[in-house]
């Protein structure tokens, strides 16, 4: 079962009894001895990050076609506030905003980000992903994975970059009303696999949805992010194993 905790100003989903807030956020890191590489050993309750056969991020190639249920987003405006928890820059929602998929509802719980982006295709990365978190009335996670490609600017970047806390663990509310509904693409075709979590304790049995076609950000804004964090924060691609890596068929 999962359940949310809030810390730092932000809202994180965290297996029963994974452990403190504290341990779960003041550890890990992106490089070092705190690295991706270290994580499974860092805590009895991340052991998953080393052990996993279905850890996130992958590469997604060698697709398998298959026909995929469309996605139904109903996302609503709301006030929000940002969060630079010191990992990642977060937008926690408000209630009432859903993803439905296979007969499925999932709630909207957040949205981050990971610069370059954690998923690839086909071996390429892009400077920044998007990660919309849902979670099902039994606690069951689907994550929707958008990708950004460096062009043209973002409208809805622009009014979250606008109000991003410059620091680690600080909190800012948005100047402006905003929809998620901004960080998905005009064509909902996606790929999808069976996951986890890319960061600690890297649950496994995440849905993972990822759009197929990329939306656009300016080098500035790409800047403006790397700069709020100071570091990369994306997980290395982790091995496929057996898992089916399916592409939305005829779309």
């Amino acid at each position: 079962m999962m359940r949310r905790r809030t810390f730092f100003g932000c809202t994180c989903l965290l297996a029963t009894g994974v452990g403190t807030a504290r341990g779960q956020h003041a550890e890990f890191g992106y490089a070092g001895a705190k690295g991706p590489a270290h994580w499974g050993g860092m805590s009895e309750h991340w052991s998953t990050c080393s052990t996993g056969r279905n850890q996130s991020p992958v590469d997604l190639t060698r697709l398998v076609d298959a026909n995929l249920a469309t996605i139904e987003f109903d996302y609503r405006t709301f006030g929000a506030d940002i969060i630079n928890n010191g990992h990642t820059v977060q937008v926690n929602y408000q209630p009432g905003s859903t993803m439905r998929v296979d007969g499925r509802t999932f709630k909207l719980l957040q949205f981050h980000f990971h610069s370059p982006s954690e998923h690839h295709i086909d071996g390429r990365d892009v400077p920044l992903e998007a990660h919309l978190v849902h979670q099902d009335e039994h606690g069951n996670l689907a994550v929707v994975g958008v990708l950004f490609e460096a062009r043209t600017p973002n409208d809805l970047i622009n009014l979250l970059w606008a109000s991003m806390p410059a620091g680690a663990n600080q909190r800012r509310m948005l100047g402006n009303n905003i929809s998620a509904m901004g960080l998905l693409p005009a064509n909902r075709s996606y790929f999808r696999y069976s996951g986890s979590l890319t960061t600690p304790p890297c649950s496994e049995g995440v849905l993972w949805l990822v759009m197929k076609e990329p939306l656009t950000v300016s080098s500035e804004q790409i800047q403006t992010f790397e700069r709020a964090l100071g570091f990369a924060n994306n997980r290395p691609i982790q091995p496929a194993n057996a898992r089916a890596l399916l592409n939305a068929r005829g779309r």
